[in-house]
């Protein structure tokens, strides 16, 4: 399997500024692997908190992902801060596959670029449910065309 290009700054409409910390790193002197998917779900669920369409506690609608992917290009490290870049290529009708590139602060390419898919469900039966409009128009302006 190719791995593919990294995409550049700015092909990511949201931006999420996070400090790594020192048990970020691992005995290799370098943010571990596992760590870059905590990113991810850093960036993705404060743009849908901020936004207004995530209720932790009560909403009856939540996402739950079920497949994720990471590419890595460069190390992170502590102390630095990551600029987590986040958008959205496809906006189905009970899914969402968002892409997140993770930059050293200030570089236009990224350490390490992925996704992770959300299916959205109801939260008691956890039975798929259609997007809620709400959730739809605050994804929208992170939907990109990657072709």
């Amino acid at each position: 399997m190719k791995k593919p290009a990294p995409a550049p700054r700015s092909a990511y409409p949201h931006f999420l500024l996070i400090t790594t910390r020192w048990m970020d790193n691992d005995v290799y002197g370098h943010v571990n692997n596992v760590v870059y998917y905590s990113y991810f779900d850093t960036v993705v669920n404060e743009y849908l908190i901020r936004a207004g369409v995530l209720d932790v506690e009560h909403g009856e609608t939540i996402g739950l992902v079920v497949g994720t992917q990471c590419d890595y290009f460069a190390p992170l490290v502590f102390p630095e801060h990551v600029e987590a870049g986040l958008r959205v290529v496809r906006l189905g009708s009970t899914s969402v596959r968002y892409e997140v590139g993770l930059f050293k602060e200030g570089e236009m390419l990224p350490a390490a670029q992925g996704h992770f898919v959300h299916v959205y469900v109801d939260r008691a039966t956890r039975r798929p449910v259609t997007l809620p409009a709400y959730l739809r128009a605050a994804l929208e302006p992170l939907v990109v065309n990657v072709e």
